[in-house]
């Protein structure tokens, strides 16, 4: 294990106050004694030691789970830290209380505090420092391992519901094929064309382990999908993207765009007989990304979606919200709501990747 500067130096100030806690301590209970002498010691004691056992154990094999060395070569370390580090430390601290004349005319050196008395503190201070060490290094590897257990459980989850959004958006489509067959065969191949270059870029972005891609990446699918849907549609169905070149690379769910795409063209504008329009969108507002998908289909307040006006219409509404919820908890939201001339807007708003 190599040395870390900054978790060296937290480790030493706290080694630090807990050395002046315990000369605190040892004045208290002797009130007629310099308090010079046991700041001195304890800190001198307290650093050869520390540096002994807490850089030392970082040049030995230690265990994954606590950064310690295993078994006997620990508990070797420590008793030898704590011997080395009394030894040293007091004969340092003893040169220094004779040279800045912290004890009276005729004392001996370390008279602040009784031999048997002073190894015992130092043996329990090693012992006890020693163990928070190795419980702390402990307690960050299990807090580490649960994080990645949390962060493996929420990207099988993500693929769980983009699993279950791809079956969807394909019967659907296939759906709609069947009936195009039937009446217009030259637009049902072209539409199969389209739904072959649709399923291959999914199936592609499908092997990739990460359940995130560029903004670029969804619009891209977004545009596939459309096609797909303009060849069902005809001149029913028009549409515009909108993603600003800044926003291009920033990083979102798979498929988070094309359900709300979707419940747009099948809850807002197939009920109308002149079709619609759909513009999707992107923007930033401060620390976060925006997303609108706007259509003028129908609208929430027609009868065939009353029913969904505060739930969002269809299933995938409720897959984007359980992804965002998946991915971000409260920072994300998805709002549904009328638009002032008749069609819905669904507002997706998630925080900036910087």
């Amino acid at each position: 294990m190599k040395p870390d500067g900054i978790a060296l130096l937290r480790h030493l100030l706290q080694v630090w106050a807990f050395a002046l806690v315990i000369a605190t301590l040892q004045y208290a209970f002797m009130p007629d004694r310099p308090y010079g002498p046991p700041v001195a010691y304890s800190l001198l004691i307290s650093t050869l030691a520390w540096a002994i056992i807490d850089l030392g154990r970082r040049f030995m094999p230690s265990a994954a789970e606590t950064g310690w060395p295993p078994g006997w070569a620990g508990v070797l370390l420590v008793l030898v830290g704590v011997s080395v580090g009394y030894l040293l430390g007091t004969w340092l601290a003893d040169q220094l209380c004779r040279h800045y004349g912290w004890y009276l005319a005729g004392d001996g050196a370390n008279t602040a505090t009784p031999l048997r008395t002073s190894i015992l503190i130092t043996a329990l201070a090693g012992v006890v420092v020693s163990y928070y060490f190795y419980s702390a290094n402990k307690g960050a590897y299990l807090e580490r391992k649960m994080r990645e257990a949390r962060q493996h459980a929420t990207e099988a989850r993500l693929k769980l519901l983009e699993a279950q959004l791809e079956p969807h958006m394909l019967f659907n489509t296939l759906a709609n094929l069947r009936a195009l067959i039937g009446t217009d065969a030259a637009r049902a191949q072209t539409m199969l064309d389209h739904m072959i270059a649709y399923l291959r870029a999914t199936l592609a972005a499908s092997r990739n382990s990460n359940s995130t891609h560029t903004l670029q990446a969804e619009f891209d699918r977004l545009r596939d999908y459309l096609a797909l849907m303009g060849i069902r549609m005809g001149p029913r169905l028009s549409c515009s993207l909108d993603l600003p070149a800044p926003l291009a690379a920033q990083p979102v769910p798979a498929l988070l765009l094309q359900p709300l795409v979707e419940n747009s063209i099948q809850h807002g504008l197939e009920p109308q007989v002149e079709g619609g329009s759909i513009r999707v969108s992107a923007r930033q507002e401060g620390p976060d990304l925006v997303l609108d998908v706007v259509d003028t289909g129908v609208g929430l307040a027609s009868p065939a979606n009353a029913t969904h006006a505060t739930s969002g219409p269809g299933f995938g509404v409720a897959q984007v919200r359980e992804r965002l919820a998946t991915v971000y908890g409260s920072r994300a939201s998805v709002a549904l709501c009328a638009e002032a001339d008749g069609g819905t807007r669904a507002t997706l708003r998630l925080p900036l990747q910087q």
